[in-house]
């Protein structure tokens, strides 16, 4: 019943707002799930009480999966739970879902759906997801005050926007002052290049 209650409180799912097709969303802010904590049977009974019946009455939805600060042994539940859920997932829910907005992916999770995801899940869902790096590209499907995203995604977001290569994996979410140079060195920038 605690496992239960700490989804609950953490809110790492959310039904509100619709999208432009006015679709309904469900928001999953997946840094704030506890993978360490939560089995596998807790999260299906709390999907099945709290989440299906809700998406089975409404019809047609989105999702909108919020990846940022999302660590894979903290709170990434691993891919047999994610397969698990899925199989016991009803019909009518697996119909009704329309798209997936991916937010905030990074390298990792981009190799693992298109490798993994393809393989273990069926009937067209790969299909579905549409990755989105940065939020002005989600506002295009989304409005703003539909979905309710917590600063840090909007804080993740900025930074990428001064660090690009972070979406990719080639620079390291390691902080460091904007517009200082990129290399930890007391040695000036100049004296470090070759003289010929």
């Amino acid at each position: 019943m605690e496992q239960y209650n700490s989804l609950e409180k953490l809110q790492v799912f959310k039904i509100k707002g619709r999208d432009k097709r006015g679709r309904l969303l469900l928001t999953i802010l997946a840094k704030f799930f506890p993978a360490q904590s939560v089995s596998v049977e807790t999260l299906k009974k709390y999907l099945e009480e709290k989440i299906y019946p809700r998406l089975e009455k409404e019809g047609p939805f989105s999702v909108v999966y919020v990846h940022t600060d999302v660590q894979k042994g903290q709170n990434f539940p691993g891919i047999s739970a994610l397969r698990c859920i899925y199989d016991d997932m009803p019909a009518s829910v697996k119909n009704n879902l329309e798209t997936i907005y991916f937010v905030h992916p990074d390298l990792h999770s981009r190799l693992f759906l298109a490798i993994v995801g393809r393989l273990f899940f069926f009937g067209g869902w790969y299909g579905k997801v549409k990755y989105v790096s940065r939020l002005d590209y989600l506002w295009e499907h989304v409005r703003r005050n539909e979905v309710e995203l917590g600063e840090y995604v909007y804080d993740h977001d900025e930074e990428l926007e001064y660090r690009p290569m972070m979406d990719y994996g080639l620079e390291s979410d390691h902080p460091r002052v904007y517009g200082a140079p990129s290399v930890d060195s007391p040695v000036a920038t100049y004296s470090m290049r070759c003289i010929s």
